[in-house]
């Protein structure tokens, strides 16, 4: 974005750490106005000390609760005016190591609520929102991962809703074409984050190995959201693969 360019408004979930949090910075940094959402206050406060006098506001949300979405994205209408971007970050791997006989319901509901539920009505508020707004229109990115295309072992929950949400972002960037509302999807592989920690000593192989699998930058994965954010709306990058270039991917199994 350049100095001649009106600051866009984006909402990042998931800001209070990990990909989100490296999305928020990249983007406040790059003189974007962002709406930090997540369910925790102090992490989001955290994110936005990242850089000092940037245009931030932060919103404590759970986006499995509608009436919590409802209120952040009013906020940030409130606040900045309207909507250019969302990035449908917030997500939950779900209890690791456990076979899918063993998965409690309440396990694969939490997964489920939370990676796709609330991607949906993130996306629905933003659609609305972006809809209505003048001028019209504006950028959904869903944080897929790999695993939209290749599961880990005793994964399901996790799994299955990449797998859905990979259906939703087709399904939003058919319906939202006529309001020129772009939707598109990254699929993240091991990026460096508190979440991955655990692939760096060592992850659960197909074949029933444990073994250590690299990991790249997040910074790097900042960036590519960054393109895809600041794309005319008359371009868009439907689905787009980040990954360790190293790592057990292609060749699972």
């Amino acid at each position: 974005m350049t100095d001649t360019e009106t600051s866009k408004t984006a909402v990042v979930t998931g800001a209070g750490s990990g990909i989100g949090r490296a999305v928020a910075v990249e983007l406040l940094r790059a003189g974007w106005s962002v709406a930090l959402a997540g369910r925790r206050a102090e992490p989001l406060e955290e994110t936005a000390a990242l850089v000092p006098g940037a245009a931030s506001l932060t919103v404590r949300t759970d986006v499995a609760r509608p009436e919590d979405v409802a209120a952040l994205f009013a906020a940030t209408a409130a606040r900045f005016g309207r909507v250019d971007l969302l990035f449908n970050n917030a997500g939950t791997f779900g209890p690791g190591g456990v076979f899918v006989e063993d998965l409690p319901y309440e396990a694969w509901r939490h997964v489920v609520d939370t990676n796709l539920n609330g991607a949906f009505l993130c996306a629905q508020a933003a659609y609305r929102q972006m809809k209505e707004q003048h001028p019209q229109g504006g950028r959904i990115i869903n944080n897929g991962s790999v695993s939209a295309h290749t599961p880990r072992p005793h994964s399901a929950p996790y799994t299955a809703t990449k797998h859905a949400l990979t259906g939703l972002t087709k399904a939003l960037s058919l319906d939202g074409r006529p309001y020129r509302i772009a939707v598109g999807q990254i699929d993240i592989g091991n990026a460096a984050t508190e979440m991955t920690a655990r692939m760096e000593a060592g992850a659960l192989q197909a074949d029933g190995r444990t073994v250590p699998e690299p990991v790249m930058d997040v910074a790097d994965v900042a960036r590519t959201v960054r393109h895809m954010a600041e794309l005319p709306l008359e371009a868009n990058v439907q689905f787009a693969t980040v990954l360790a270039t190293a790592m057990p991917y292609v060749g699972r199994g």
